[in-house]
Formats: C-alpha cells, sequence, structure tokens
C-alpha cells in the first residue's frame, strides 16, 4: 500500500515538491553561508518525494543552533515551502481519492518550517 501510495504522491504533488526542495537547496548553496540549510533541503527533498513508510523525528542533540538556523530557514525558504504544502493539501483533499494524499501534505508543513534539528527515518510498523 505504501508503494501504491507513494507513486500517486509522486504523480500528483511529489516531483514538484521535490523540485520546490532543489531550488531551495540550490539557492542555500550559492551562498556559502547558508549551505548548512541547502543540504537540509536537499535531504527533506527526498522525503517529499516519497514520504510514505518514513517519518520525521527530532534529532538527538540538536540544540540552541537548530532552533536559531530554523528561524533563519523560515524567513528565507521555509514560509514559502509550508505555503506549497498547504496549497497542494487543500487541493489534494477536494476529492476523496486525495485525501490521504492532502492529509500528507499537511503534515509536512511542519517540516517544511523546521527542518533543522529533524530527521527522515524509516516508520516502525
Amino acid at each position: 500500500m505504501r508503494t501504491l501510495l507513494n507513486i500517486i504522491w509522486f504523480v500528483v504533488s511529489g516531483f514538484w515538491l521535490w523540485l520546490a526542495y532543489v531550488l531551495a537547496g540550490v539557492i542555500c548553496c550559492l551562498l556559502v553561508v547558508t549551505i548548512p540549510w541547502g543540504i537540509a533541503s536537499f535531504r527533506l527533498a527526498g522525503y517529499a518525494v516519497w514520504p510514505f513508510g518514513r517519518e520525521v523525528v527530532p534529532r538527538p542533540g540538536a540544540g540552541v543552533g537548530a532552533a536559531l538556523g530554523n528561524v533563519v530557514w523560515v524567513v528565507v525558504a521555509g514560509w514559502w515551502l509550508a505555503l506549497t504544502h498547504l496549497t497542494t493539501g487543500l487541493a489534494l483533499c477536494l476529492t476523496v481519492i486525495g485525501i490521504p494524499l492532502g492529509v500528507a501534505n499537511v503534515k509536512l508543513v511542519g517540516m517544511a518550517l523546521l527542518p533543522l534539528g529533524q530527521q527522515v527515518v524509516p516508520r516502525r510498523s
């Protein structure tokens, strides 16, 4: 079931979300100071393209640096990535088949806003 949901997700919204995260990562890597945010964006691009079967959990040891980095991220790229997830999620919820995908998109808003201090791990079944 996860594979089927991931395939539908990729076709409907995953590719475009992946593209948004990759664009944010490239922009962040062009500015040398924001390379850590670019790396986080690339990590989240992999999750945004194929989310079912994985989850985001807090990274052990993430502290004040991650919190301050998240503030910069929200200002630079997080707000528009979160808005992309909200818009896509609401559009997907307009159809019965798209409701699970829309709910998954809304769950990704938190990750889009605060990516530092989090890690993507396989979901325990």
